[in-house]
């Protein structure tokens, strides 16, 4: 065999070991987050007759995790880039990390110079993602279970009640906003308290892929967002960027005086966390990477940005975890 024979053979033996490896990660993080779906039914996830309590939530979860990937990976394939397939993410401490994962990436192997093909790989992930979170909190709420599907899982209510305090997922308008309309429109319906919403797995996972997307969604950077504001607004950007990075550390620091004033409830700690990694790792600008920005957007990239803004506003957590 000649040296181009080899070298064939190598890059295709490296593609199949890639692959490889991304259905190992695959099926990794499908087992890990069924632990995780087992832990949130309140059973003990190492016990292995309880693993079938998990699957509805991991199934569920690794499809809003592929659903934004692929997007990812379809619209750099219309532009004729390069790209990995998905490397999903397992997380089997679930004390760390109760959800089971840290999500997926694809890596880009050639690079992005077009206005348009950055702009559609940074939206087509986030909004393939938040139309399959939308449509299971819809499912979810409009298929809840009576009461006595918690009480199943906590007999003690019975006897004490439903708690007001514990772990609490956090609001954001799109989950309010269902949630009233359940109230308004099945008025029978047991619509759960926010800090049992995790025990469903249609609203838990929901809720957290709007999380996930919202916070892809921020404009700043290299995340989804960023991609998105950078290629609308070209160096203008920036002015967005520091204005969101500027909010993260106003909630954040909202969190602080929360230690010493209980009662004022609108922002966390965890927001800080966040904005330090975005000005270590994930920076605050996007790098300058388009040189032609006379090429347009045309008009339904441009309505698409400023639905993804949308996006971001309506999933958006201003406490997405408290009671820990």
């Amino acid at each position: 065999m000649d040296e181009q024979g080899n070298s064939y053979v190598q890059k295709k033996g490296i593609k199949i070991n890639a692959i490889f490896l991304n259905i190992l990660l695959f099926l990794a993080t499908f087992f890990t987050t069924t632990l995780a779906g087992v832990g949130w039914s309140n059973q003990d996830p190492y016990q292995l007759e309880n693993f079938s309590a998990g699957l509805t939530y991991s199934i569920l979860i690794m499809t809003v995790i592929t659903f934004h990937e692929f997007g990812h990976f379809f619209a750099a394939k219309l532009h004729k880039i390069s790209v990995t397939y998905p490397y999903y993410i397992p997380f089997p401490f679930l004390f760390l990390n109760p959800f089971g994962t840290m999500g997926a990436v694809i890596k880009m192997k050639s690079p992005v110079n077009s206005r348009k093909a950055l702009f559609d790989i940074g939206v087509a992930g986030p909004i393939s993602g938040w139309i399959v979170s939308l449509a299971i909190l819809i499912w979810g709420y409009t298929h809840l279970p009576k009461i006595d599907f918690l009480y199943e899982i906590h007999p003690e209510y019975h006897m004490t009640g439903i708690p007001e305090t514990g772990l609490t997922f956090g609001y954001n308008i799109i989950i309010y906003l269902l949630e009233k309309l359940t109230y308004t429109f099945s008025s029978n319906s047991f619509v759960p308290p926010m800090n049992e919403i995790y025990h469903y797995p249609f609203l838990c996972v929901g809720w957290f892929g709007l999380l996930i997307t919202s916070l892809n969604m921020m404009p700043v950077g290299q995340l989804d967002g960023g991609h998105i504001s950078y290629s609308m607004f070209g160096d203008k950007h920036k002015y967005i960027a520091y204005i969101v990075f500027g909010l993260l550390i106003f909630f954040g620091g909202i969190g602080i005086i929360q230690i010493f004033y209980p009662n004022i409830n609108i922002g966390s700690t965890n927001w800080l966390i966040w904005a330090i990694l975005i000005l270590t790792l994930i920076k605050i600008e996007h790098p300058p990477i388009i040189q032609n920005f006379d090429e347009e957007l045309g008009k339904l990239r441009i309505i698409l940005g400023w639905f993804s803004f949308f996006i971001f506003i309506t999933s958006f957590c201003p406490i997405p975890i408290s009671g820990i």
